[in-house]
């Protein structure tokens, strides 16, 4: 019992509270803007709800927190073939949405296990390079079993469909094996199939809808009142915040409901309508330094296991703020992704959460304890 208290508290006392003050006023911010953003539809629950999910999440921290880094290094392959097997419930029993399977409807809640493979990713490339002598660099040959693996998932979730998250993943894992290095010969041969293969997956694995999404990205002033109109609406909103913003709840854009989707995938709409740039400054600025300190504990981690951790959960934040931040402004095509901390949604935000735990784990034990 003694050894326990002793360790509990050299956990305490090496908590990094840099870390947890940025993630609690990324979540207060998200909070606050979900109180403004759901008048327009959805009156004051969902901001409630969003609380919730954050203080479920910050149980998610402390129970990922308890266990040495090192647990989750064994457990991984085989956490990565759970996500695999509940991907393929979706496919099979999922609940479906707008025309996308994505969800398994657990009774209170409805779970996205295609939001877990995000951390799945992570481990599991984690663990293969932690697995394995540093090489100078890697080449196809030697990376041919992780690709394999990571493929089977993101096709799971592109079958879904989902383009947005299969994106994400890829560009996770992409980081992860570039951040551990690989061959120019590998990297060209991989340009090379992306190019050739670009027609393949425009007229066999897109669907109409993404198609559109795409065109309507290419000619934004083309079709106003039709599939570029949620774009549109969006760099209006922008726009009509100026420098200081319209101020909370505000906004008309939102508030009169030009904007769909303004809880979730287009909630940075409602902040920088209602904050104005400075106020996109501000969360942008508090994203730039969480990304910056992730990799801050990456390169402090005791193992390679935790820098590997430490550099995909990086990555997993930054891919969805740049691609979130650059589809609301019109700089990327919509492909449905979340803005971290701040778009409403349950398996999102736990998900997040899950990567906060993980980094939290590899700063407290970068020494033994």
């Amino acid at each position: 019992m003694t050894s326990n208290s002793s360790r509990f508290r050299k956990v305490l006392a090496r908590i990094d509270w840099t870390l947890v003050a940025l993630v609690t006023m990324l979540g207060i911010i998200g909070v606050i803007n979900l109180m403004s953003a759901a008048r327009a539809d959805y009156g004051f629950a969902l901001h409630v709800s969003q609380t919730i999910w954050l203080l479920l999440g910050a149980g998610v921290v402390v129970v990922i927190l308890i266990f040495d880094h090192r647990v989750y290094e064994r457990w991984a392959y085989i956490f990565y073939g759970g996500v695999l097997v509940l991907l393929g419930l979706v496919l099979v029993a999922g609940t479906e949405l707008n025309g996308s399977k994505r969800w398994l409807a657990l009774g209170f809640f409805n779970m996205q296990p295609s939001e877990l493979m995000k951390i799945a990713i992570i481990l599991l490339t984690a663990r293969y390079f932690a697995d394995r002598d540093r090489a100078e660099s890697y080449g196809l040959v030697q990376l041919a079993p992780l690709f394999g693996a990571v493929a089977a998932g993101a096709g799971l979730i592109l079958a879904e469909p989902d383009l947005g998250t299969t994106l994400v993943i890829l560009a996770i894992f992409m980081t992860m094996v570039l951040f551990e290095g690989m061959k120019w010969s590998s990297l060209v041969t991989l340009a090379a199939i992306g190019v050739f293969s670009l027609p393949f997956v425009w007229t066999l694995g897109m669907h109409d809808y993404q198609r559109d999404r795409v065109m309507a990205f290419l000619h934004l002033t083309d079709d106003e009142y039709g599939s570029s109109w949620q774009v549109r609406q969006s760099v209006i909103a922008f726009g009509s915040g100026r420098v200081w913003g319209k101020g909370h709840v505000e906004g008309t854009q939102i508030q009169k409901g030009f904007v769909p989707e303004h809880e979730n995938d287009f909630v940075a709409a409602n902040w920088g309508e209602e904050h104005g740039f400075v106020g996109m400054l501000l969360l942008l600025g508090l994203y730039f330094v969480l990304i910056v300190w992730a990799l801050r504990i990456s390169s402090i981690a005791r193992d390679r296991f935790g820098a590997h951790i430490g550099v995909g959960v990086a990555a997993m934040l930054f891919w969805h703020v740049f691609v979130n931040v650059g589809m609301v402004t019109g700089m990327l095509p919509v492909v449905g992704l979340t803005l971290p901390f701040l778009s409403a949604g349950g398996s999102s935000l736990v998900t997040m959460m899950m990567g906060i735990g993980l980094l939290l784990n590899v700063s407290v034990r970068r020494k033994p304890l």
